[in-house]
């Protein structure tokens, strides 16, 4: 069952107690000892987290009870998304079909399932097809099937339209439109019915490793500690979910998936993964411009040649004049002047676009990143105890601009390698948590595999001198009239974090004042995305060493983390003193995109979950 999202514990929420704690009236000496820059000056103290600053370390936590509650399931999946609703899914029916007792636990960071999903998004039902082919009758919310599709290439006054021909991977013939959170929403709902059990507002903090190095499961973040780093009275330890098999589905750039990169190697012999930040928002329109059904996408202005990006414009038929429409920018860009919010903003009044808005009012705004490595960036899949699926490795289709078909199908695949390993009676696990390489072994042999394969140089095409039209080229030739089928694999640029040059080097870019009617500033956005946290709690971005950002990012590169980020986390403001500048974090503004944790040059910036329920309140988005 569904449990809200403020109780304690799962099963044993009566075991939930109040810990009193010791807290201190000022910070402990290691604390208030800041860590020095470069040129040895003293530097404002940003981060109060315990995985910079361990509590054992920490005097204000001596006499602290850390033991947590502990529970078991066969299967724990972390996040509630398309990729783990459907291996739950998958799970509980072949369980139910053979008369089998599986346990299975989700737990998602978000206050409801699918408050923290965003995408565009336009699906492919082909997987959803395979796992209920009676989804019409179940009432799935698909209510617009795609009728019209529309590309362009956009100057700064005019649109080249370009015809969309059959094979090519933009031709949405067969798919549907929706508001992918109620999907997700409906699919928790489907989860539920066959015994799945959701456990919405309990953030995964770490993963538990059995001694012999296997996962053991995971462990939900603690609650009830102050901004400062201290222990509040009414400090509460998380619990921790052991299972035989956990699946990790935490969607694009996890923060446990990133730990496990490392713990077991799993990117030794990929290409780094490369990524988006799409940035969307919802409108009503006037009516008489609606067209359901119709389904735009465009490239060109306002990004330059050698900037990977484009938009969408979709018209839904909700029963009211609805389009959703985003922007998405690859974070390989390299001039630290560019915004991705604004020039989503400024895209808006290109005059294809505006026609469109005029008149109409918007009422959702939202961003997030996306997995663009497709074939070349994917890691290995399993490991002792786990395994990866969905956005975490990065199933996304990139021409075709689809990923939840692929995340589903994924899921599907892990959940029947991981019953028939965990059901077979003469199992002899080499590890206490038990290891799928089954999965990973079906997955290639899958339509996953071969779809990705045959994408796989479009998105490293665009890397040449001709940038977008060079890509173009490429795509046109290869991929519709070959088919994917060259005897070659290109590679991607490198990691994303890589590709800033200096400030020095690069051309200022100036963006027009928002006019409150197409184009709106930052706050009032993120104010449209329900964001919200626990304002006293240490700050989830957690910086490495406090002094990088002034030091090394404002010096060099002008701070980009005050451009990239889409909900003004980040900003650069004078010292008290007067005598230079310094970082301040609005953690409270995030919205759980992870641009920071990719794009900052200097990698400083790590994305730890806050307190569970914390973040966008995404109303099917």
């Amino acid at each position: 069952m569904m449990f809200p999202a403020g109780r304690f514990s799962l099963q044993a929420r009566q075991c939930a107690r109040v810990l009193k704690t010791l807290r201190g009236d000022c910070l402990p000496a290691q604390l208030c000892t800041v860590r020095l820059s470069s040129t040895s000056a003293p530097v404002p103290r940003i981060t109060t987290h315990y995985t910079v600053y361990p509590r054992e370390k920490d005097s204000r936590w001596e006499g602290v009870e850390m033991e947590r509650f502990a529970d078991e399931a066969d299967v724990v999946i972390v996040g509630g998304g398309p990729a783990g609703l459907s291996a739950a899914i998958r799970l509980k029916q072949l369980a139910n079909e053979r008369g089998t007792e599986l346990r299975v636990c989700v737990v998602e960071k978000a206050s409801q399932i699918g408050a923290h999903t965003l995408s565009g998004a336009c699906l492919e039902p082909s997987a959803l097809t395979e796992l209920f082919p009676d989804w019409k009758e179940r009432g799935a919310p698909l209510n617009t099937p795609v009728t019209e599709d529309k590309f362009g290439i956009l100057t700064e006054k005019y649109r080249i339209p370009v015809p969309i021909l059959p094979g090519l991977p933009m031709n949405n013939h067969g798919n549907y439109i929706v508001r992918l959170g109620h999907f997700v929403r409906w699919l928790g709902e489907q989860a539920e019915e066959l015994g799945v059990e959701l456990y919405p507002g309990y953030a995964a903090a770490e993963v538990l490793f059995h001694e012999d190095g296997s996962v053991k499961g995971i462990a939900t973040n603690d609650v009830g500690i102050a901004k400062d780093g201290s222990p509040k009275d009414v400090f509460e330890r998380g619990m921790e979910l052991h299972a035989k098999v956990t699946v990790f589905g935490e969607g694009c750039h996890g923060h446990l998936a990133k730990q496990l990169y490392k713990q077991f190697n799993l990117r030794e012999k990929c290409q780094p993964q490369t990524y988006a930040i799409g940035l969307k928002e919802v409108w009503i329109i006037d009516e008489k411009k609606w067209r359901p059904g119709r389904v735009e996408h465009t490239v060109g202005w306002p990004l330059n040649r050698n900037t990977y990006g484009g938009s969408f414009l979709y018209h839904l038929n909700e029963g009211e004049p609805l389009v959703a429409l985003g922007f998405v920018v690859g974070l390989d860009y390299q001039n630290p002047y560019l915004s991705p919010f604004r020039e989503f903003q400024r895209w808006k009044h290109h005059p294809s676009v505006a026609v469109t808005l005029e008149g109409g009012s918007r009422i959702a705004y939202g961003a997030r990143a996306l997995n663009e490595g497709g074939f070349q960036s994917l890691p290995k899949l399993t490991f002792p105890g786990g395994l990866l699926i969905g956005c975490s490795p990065g199933f996304m289709n990139v021409p075709k601009i689809k990923g939840t078909h692929t995340a589903m199908k994924s899921g599907m695949l892990a959940a029947e390698a991981i019953f028939q390993k965990i059901t077979d009676e003469n199992l002899q696990s080499e590890t206490a948590g038990i290891h799928v390489p089954e999965y990973e072994e079906n997955l290639k042999k899958s339509w996953i595999w071969k779809e990705l394969y045959a994408v796989r140089n479009i998105r490293p095409s665009f890397h040449n001198y001709f940038g977008l039209y060079g890509g173009m080229i490429y795509t046109g030739i290869f991929y519709w009239i070959f088919r994917g089928k060259e005897p070659w694999t290109l590679k991607h640029a490198g990691a994303d974090s890589g590709q800033l040059k200096p400030a020095k080097d690069c051309t200022p870019i100036e963006y027009p004042k928002p006019d409150g009617k197409l184009s709106f500033d930052l706050l009032s956005s993120v104010a449209l995305s329900g964001t919200n946290h626990e304002h006293d709690q240490p700050p989830h971005l957690t910086l490495k060493d406090d002094s990088v950002p002034v030091a090394q990012n404002l010096a060099i590169y002008d701070g980009p983390e005050q451009r990239f980020c889409p909900a003004g986390v980040y900003e650069f403001v004078p010292l008290e003193s007067g005598d230079g500048m310094r970082l301040q974090i609005n953690a409270q503004n995030c919205v759980h995109c992870k641009t920071c944790d990719i794009k900052d040059p200097s990698q400083n910036i790590n994305w730890v979950v806050p307190e569970g329920s914390g973040g966008p309140a995404y109303n099917g988005m």
